[in-house]
């Protein structure tokens, strides 16, 4: 294996073959395959899966993929070298043809199975079988998995064909899904949000797929037309893609014996778990009793962090359902999210996801996940009652250390030293009053002002004489109060690490996927510039194009303030 770089150093893997050489299975080699699988992957038909942990499946190239960007951030991390995205085996791999797999690499993919809960409710109406063994990837194939600087990271395929949980659709995903999801990685890595990361994105040049979607300037609330997409791949990486549906669905089979290994695949499962994703902070010295203690604690640390950044930058998952809940803590499935520009508390950009995966409804949401998570590793314990008292009291406090994260949060982002629950009520109201921009209005507040006129640029109505008087007693409280935390330019200077500048705004998202269908790459690239630094001032050009109010003519513009999860 050639030599390893420090993070950011010069690239040491510069050649396929030296790609190649990073690869270590610790999934394949550690979980058990389903035992009625193909040993060559040919199993891209729907059928039910009825054990084993994944099954092995080769993905299906896009026809002629063309190269359109990658994470120049990520593949320094990974000390990968930038030549390499226009390499002919590199790009045939990451646009679907794992047949270049040279060994220690293996020329077969692999799918996973999860069940499904919304909002605390085991579904299996999903399921064509009405079993629940018939979901799962069906279009997410994972094809490497190996050692970069130190640490394991799984590289899986979106939109890389069927696999036997796609339930009959095609296993592919459009430019437009698959643009918005590197994008969005690559954003929310750089606000220093937990999350999936982005590492290249192809598009097939003669293959389309065809899908409900918007027509132009439609006021509709579901899709109104078929159209024509482009395939495209996108691949994500994690140090791993469990969820909580894949423990949940191993939970399940052993509460109903469904077969008479059905316990040890859930044991086996956590373990993998712990050994991916918490193995820095989960000792192996200790019982496997009380390593699953420390999961249920270190996975409600990072679950409640992981929500409180997400309110701190606008981000609505949008289905928030179990199987969209990364067991590593990480923001995963870029699909039905969005960013919220006109504050509102129940903001949901999916027309699918109701009030309960709303913006603000985000920390409810997380606890009947972890309700789902607490629930699928119990059985694991039930032999020990201390073991299981600490379990459950760790669920029991859920809310509490939610609310904790949350008040935090809000301290940080308007530069208080403890939370103060009435400024920020008073705030939130004020917000919702004045319609403002979530975004515009923290960034300009970071600046300390002390007069309203340098908020209302960030108002997207006029307020009334009556709520700016309001707003004038709110802003001399707060000024009150930062004034005591320290000198007004330190806190500015904290609130602005806090608070970004540029946000996500579907409007602007749109013409990049629109101009990309037709071979014009540069407004993804110009995005991908500009969401790397969303913190800092950029030019002036950048400013007047993406710093402003949403325009009137997208509000209630389907595919811009609203969207079907179709991809």
């Amino acid at each position: 294996m050639p030599a390893t770089s420090s993070s950011f150093g010069l690239p040491t893997t510069k050649t396929f073959a030296e790609f190649s050489q990073r690869a270590d299975y610790s999934l394949m080699e550690s979980l058990q395959a389903d035992p009625q699988s193909t040993d060559d992957g040919n199993d891209h038909q729907p059928r039910q899966v009825f054990s084993g942990h994944y099954v092995p499946v080769t993905p299906t190239a896009i026809p002629a993929p063309e190269y359109i960007t990658h994470s120049k951030t990520f593949f320094n991390e990974l000390g990968l070298s930038h030549e390499l995205v226009l390499d002919a085996k590199f790009c045939r791999l990451f646009s679907g043809d794992i047949t270049v797999a040279s060994k220690p690499m293996r020329p077969i993919g692999w799918a996973t199975g999860y069940a499904l809960s919304i909002y605390g409710t085991e579904y299996i109406q999903q399921c064509p079988y009405g079993t629940g063994n018939g979901y799962g990837d069906g279009r997410a194939i994972s094809v490497f998995e190996g050692i970069f600087n130190g640490k394991r990271w799984e590289m899986q395929l979106k939109g890389g064909g069927r696999t036997p949980y796609c339930r009959g659709a095609d296993g592919r995903a459009v430019l437009r899904s698959s643009m918005r999801e590197f994008l969005a990685q690559d954003y929310m890595q750089a606000l220093g949000v937990p999350t999936s990361r982005s590492l290249t994105l192809y598009v097939s040049r003669s293959e389309t797929v065809r899908r409900p979607w918007y027509a132009h300037d439609s006021k509709s609330i579901d899709p109104d037309i078929m159209v024509e997409n482009p395939a495209a791949i996108t691949t994500r990486v994690a140090p791993s893609f469990l969820r909580i549906g894949q423990l949940e669905l191993f939970a399940r089979r052993a509460r109903s014996n469904a077969h008479p290994g059905a316990m040890n695949e859930l044991q086996m499962i956590v373990k993998h778990l712990i050994e991916r994703n918490y193995r820095q902070v989960i000792n192996p010295s200790l019982s496997f009793h009380d390593q699953v203690i420390e999961l249920a604690h270190s996975f409600r640390g990072r679950l409640t962090s992981l929500v409180a950044n997400w309110i701190r930058v606008g981000y609505c998952q949008g289905n928030f359902n179990s199987d969209n809940c990364a067991a590593g803590g990480f923001t995963l499935d870029y699909g039905p999210f969005g960013f919220c520009e006109l504050f509102d508390p129940r903001f949901q950009p999916w027309t699918g996801g109701g009030d309960h995966f709303s913006f603000f409804n985000q920390p409810v949401a997380a606890e009947a996940n972890y309700q789902m998570f607490w629930a699928a590793i119990r059985p694991l314990l039930v032999d020990n009652k201390d073991a299981l008292a600490r379990l459950d009291q760790i669920r029991d406090e859920f809310n509490q250390v939610m609310n904790q994260e949350i008040e935090a949060m809000w301290a940080k982002k308007l530069g208080l030293i403890s939370y103060d629950s009435t400024l920020v009520n008073e705030l939130l109201q004020l917000m919702v009053l004045s319609k403002v921009d979530y975004t515009i209005f923290f960034r300009k507040l970071s600046h300390i002002p002390d007069q309203l006129t340098a908020l209302q640029a960030s108002f997207y109505l006029p307020s009334s004489e009556e709520v700016n008087a309001q707003w004038d007693s709110w802003l001399q409280r707060w000024r009150g109060r930062i004034t005591n935390c320290g000198e007004l330019k330190v806190t500015a200077s904290k609130m602005k690490r806090i608070n970004p500048k540029y946000t996500w705004r579907e409007w602007l998202i749109a013409p990049a996927y629109e101009k990309a269908e037709q071979g014009d790459y540069s407004l993804i690239k110009e995005l991908q510039e500009v969401f790397s630094n969303p913190y800092n001032e950029q030019s002036s050009a950048v400013e007047t194009k993406y710093n402003h109010l949403k325009p009137k003519k997208f509000f209630n513009t389907g595919g811009v303030s609203h969207y079907s999860c179709s991809s």
